[in-house]
């Protein structure tokens, strides 16, 4: 099956040029009518910032192509190294939970010269444990919940490539997309994979290519359980091409709201709510194409006229270099990780909300 995200490049590149012309003519003319709204900012495209989103779209597309190799070989249960990973988050997890006896009993005694050499070793342990057990925990679960895997154990009969087959596979599809997306904003762990996604301080398409590159370090809900349900796997891999790409479009001001259309489906207004970092406005509309599990599940918000959404994040990164948007939140993680000084804390930079920090 043809992937239409890659056969919309050519789509991808006249819409660009066709938006960036649009907003540079509405910038010249100012604020008003026929220029921006008044109350907002104007918004344009910066060659710096445009450079990234396009450096990461391509990125996003040739990382996947090689990570499962060199995973695979480490992905335990499934390759020749698989244990390996394993059996070094166990025996670092070990020497770290013995630093930090040491450095607990040194600092009893007031020894510290010995509080501070354990506390290194705990640090350097902990984070190798950290990074070792995530790594060897998300290539075994993409590997057992992957769709052609589940396929074969399926509890109900295959669907077909026909309208329901394909209408299962679509809402199926969005309906797991919104909690991946929801958990992305929830666990830290998560947000270091989709930061890339809001790094940006602008909103127009080609926001839209910025994505993330370190997929294969994510635990998921996994969207193999659809082929559970009956629905063939390449109609999983069709199902999760057309959401992306229904999405390109939202990340644009071009378009105003939509009336009706905004009470089901996630429209270029409600996504814009969604890149805020406004108070009002984090974790709201983690839709693909409808926006009706927002409504059901308690996440939604509609853009508010007398709130401009401020696009980026909460505490804004001042680089344009590809890998350190890439890589500049699982860098600040694995930061906090190496500074705590016990499990609980440790764990806790991981697995709870960006921005979590323990009780003092």
């Amino acid at each position: 099956m043809a992937d239409p995200t890659v056969a919309a490049v050519p789509a991808y590149a006249a819409t660009i040029a066709a938006e960036r012309w649009w907003l540079s003519r509405r910038r010249r003319r100012g604020p008003g009518p026929r220029g921006w709204p008044a109350g907002r900012p104007p918004v344009d495209y910066e060659e710096r910032d445009t450079v990234t989103s396009l450096a990461m779209g391509g990125l996003s597309l040739l990382v996947p192509l090689v990570a499962p190799r060199l995973l695979r070989p480490l992905t335990p249960g499934v390759g020749r190294a698989g244990r390996a990973p394993v059996g070094a988050a166990v025996g670092l997890a070990a020497a770290t939970s013995a630093a930090d006896a040491v450095a607990r009993r040194a600092a009893r005694r007031r020894q510290e010269r010995t509080e501070r050499r354990a506390r290194r070793v705990a640090s350097v342990a902990g984070v190798g444990a950290v990074a070792t057990g995530g790594v060897a925990l998300a290539a075994w679960w993409s590997s057992v919940t992957e769709p052609r895997r589940l396929w074969d154990r399926r509890v109900v009969p295959d669907l077909g490539g026909g309208p329901l087959g394909w209408a299962v596979a679509m809402v199926g599809w969005d309906l797991v997309y919104y909690w991946n997306h929801r958990l992305m904003h929830e666990v830290r762990a998560l947000w270091a994979i989709h930061v890339v996604h809001h790094s940006s301080q602008r909103y127009n398409l080609s926001t839209a290519l910025r994505q993330p590159v370190a997929d294969a370090l994510g635990v998921f809900v996994p969207y193999g359980v659809l082929s559970l349900l009956g629905v063939r796997p390449e109609l999983v891999a069709g199902a999760r091409a057309w959401n992306l790409l229904y999405q390109y479009w939202v990340h644009t001001e071009v378009v105003g709201r939509l009336g009706p259309a905004e009470e089901v489906l996630n429209t270029p207004s409600l996504h814009r709510v969604h890149h805020g970092a406004n108070r009002r406005y984090l974790d709201r509309n983690h839709g693909g194409i409808l926006i009706v599990w927002d409504r059901l599940f308690g996440t939604h918000e509609r853009e508010d006229p007398a709130e401009p959404v401020v696009y980026g994040l909460t505490t804004n990164i001042t680089t344009h270099n590809p890998a350190r948007v890439a890589s500049h939140e699982h860098v600040a993680l694995l930061g906090d990780v190496a500074r705590a000084t016990r499990w609980r804390d440790r764990l806790g930079h991981v697995v709870r909300h960006p921005g979590w920090r323990p009780a003092a």
